[in-house]
C-alpha cells in the first residue's frame, strides 16, 4: 500500500524479504464458505458477504477519504477496474501499463497528434452540466497522462533487477515502485498475481511455477523500495478468495476449499502469525472436508483501516464492530 495497499489477488506465497517483515494469516476466511470462485472474490471484494453490494471495500475508503480531483488515489494496474476500488463519488483509474498510457484517434499523428494531445483537457468552462462533466473527465485524463510520461519506455530509474517474463506483472510492480518513487498521489493499488491458483489437476507442478514467478516478483518489489528509501511507505496485502480442499482428488490436485492463507508484507508490518490453525483433524475440518476459517477477512481489513489508513472501519466495513482487531504494524 502507497499509504494504502497494493493488493495482489489470487495468490499465496512466503517469502523471506531483506528488511520486510511478513504476517501470516493461516486459516483466514469466512463462516459458510462459498465455493464459487465469483461469489467468494465479490466478498473479499466488497469486504461483505453481500452479493449485492456494488463498491470494493478500498473504493469506499477512497469515498470517505478522497478527493474528486485525483484520479491516481485508486489506482488498478490492469485492463479493467479491480472491484476492490469501486467507488461512489470519487474518481479512480485503470493503467495496464505504467510506461504506455496514452491517447489514440485514427489517422491523426506527427505535430497533430501532438497538438491534440497537448489540448486535452483545455475545455473552457461551459454553464451546462454534461459538457462539464465531459471537460472534467477529460481533464483528468490529461492530468493522468502527464503524471506517467517521465515513464514513457519503461524508465524506471532502479538497479534492483525484476524476473523476466511474458506475464506483465513484474513490470507492473517495477512500474509502481517508480510511481511511488516519483511522490505520486496514490493511496491504493491493485495488481493480480500471475497464475490461476485453480489446481484441481498437477497441483504440485503449477503451483510451483505460479508461486515461483509471484514471489521473485514481489521480492523484487520490495528490494527496489528498500534500494529508493520509500519501503516505509508500502504494505502489500496478498489474498485469495479461498484455500484448497484437504484431500487430493483423482488429478493429482484439490478441489475448491475454504479457509486459505494471506499474508502483509512491509517493512512496518509487525512478524506474527494471525489466527491459529485449525489442524487436519475432523475438528479442523468442515463437513466437507475443508480447513475451518479460524480469523475473518473483514478483521484485517478493519485492522488496516485504523492503522495503515487512520480510518474509521464502520465507515467501510458493514457490521465492523462485530470483528475483532490485530495490531498489525510495529
Amino acid at each position: 500500500m502507497q499509504r494504502g495497499p497494493m493488493t495482489s489477488r489470487r495468490a499465496a506465497m512466503v517469502l523471506v524479504l531483506a528488511t520486510a517483515a511478513v504476517a501470516g494469516a493461516r486459516a483466514i476466511g469466512y463462516t459458510n464458505a462459498d465455493q464459487s470462485h465469483f461469489t467468494s472474490r465479490h466478498y473479499w471484494e466488497v469486504g461483505a458477504t453481500d452479493a449485492h453490494l456494488r463498491t470494493g471495500w478500498l473504493g469506499r475508503y477512497l469515498d470517505v477519504a478522497g478527493t474528486l480531483d485525483n484520479p491516481l488515489q485508486g489506482l488498478a494496474l490492469s485492463y479493467s477496474l479491480h472491484p476492490a476500488l469501486a467507488s461512489a463519488n470519487v474518481p479512480i483509474a485503470a493503467v495496464s501499463a505504467v510506461d504506455d498510457y496514452d491517447f489514440w484517434a485514427a489517422g491523426v499523428w506527427g505535430d497533430v497528434e501532438q497538438r491534440m494531445l497537448d489540448a486535452l483537457g483545455t475545455f473552457p468552462p461551459v454553464p451546462d452540466p454534461a459538457a462539464s462533466r465531459v471537460a472534467e473527465v477529460t481533464q483528468q485524463a490529461a492530468t493522468l497522462r502527464g503524471q506517467l510520461l517521465p515513464f514513457a519506455g519503461g524508465n524506471w530509474g532502479t538497479t534492483v533487477p525484476y524476473p523476466t517474463s511474458q506475464d506483465g506483472f513484474p513490470s507492473r510492480l517495477a512500474g509502481l515502485a517508480a510511481m511511488i518513487a516519483a511522490d505520486l498521489p496514490l493511496r491504493c493499488v491493485t495488481v493480480s498475481a500471475p497464475g490461476m491458483y485453480d489446481t484441481h489437476a498437477d497441483q504440485a507442478g503449477g503451483l510451483s511455477t505460479d508461486l515461483a514467478l509471484t514471489a521473485d516478483s514481489l521480492y523484487s518489489f520490495q528490494r527496489d523500495l528498500e534500494s529508493r528509501g520509500i519501503a516505509d511507505r508500502v504494505l502489500v496485502l496478498v489474498w485469495s478468495e479461498f484455500g484448497r480442499r484437504v484431500e487430493e482428488n483423482g488429478s493429482a490436485g484439490t478441489d475448491h476449499g475454504a479457509a486459505g492463507i494471506g499474508l502483509l508484507i512491509g517493512s512496518r508490518v509487525r512478524g506474527q502469525m494471525l489466527g491459529e490453525f485449525p489442524g487436519l483433524t475432523s475438528a479442523g475440518l468442515d463437513g466437507q472436508g475443508n480447513l475451518r476459517a479460524t480469523f475473518d477477512y473483514r478483521s484485517l481489513y478493519c485492522s488496516l483501516l485504523e492503522e495503515w489508513f487512520a480510518t474509521d472501519a464502520a465507515a467501510v466495513i458493514p457490521n465492523a464492530a462485530s470483528f475483532a482487531r490485530s495490531a498489525l504494524l510495529t
